[in-house]
């Protein structure tokens, strides 16, 4: 998984493969990290994304709730896999995180 730091507050991260039960602890280690660092803005990049399980969609969602409570935002961008795409219109999490390509509905 890549970290890229930019200017103030802002950070990408690059997960790649599938974010699952098997890794998804990895992600969430990594946000918050960057959570403790005061990143307030974070990108996840899912070019490289195959698929993502439940416990995936948790992550994204309990780091979007912390980043929120200090006015923060956790961006999606880059979404490539259909089946990735399909999980986040089935749950709609384009109303609770900003996710590039999603119409605000």
């Amino acid at each position: 998984m890549e970290v890229e730091k930019q200017e103030e507050n802002a950070a990408v991260v690059k997960p790649g493969g599938r974010v699952d039960i098997t890794n998804s602890q990895d992600l969430k280690n990594t946000l918050l990290s960057l959570y403790d660092e005061g990143y307030n803005t974070v990108t996840i990049d899912f070019s490289n994304v195959q698929s993502i399980d439940s416990s995936g969609l948790g992550k994204l969602l309990l780091f979007q709730k912390k980043l929120r409570e200090r006015g923060g935002e956790l961006r999606i961008v880059n979404i490539t896999n259909d089946y990735v795409m399909k999980m986040f219109t089935l749950i709609q999490l384009n109303k609770v995180i900003s996710i590039e390509g999603f119409e605000n509905k």
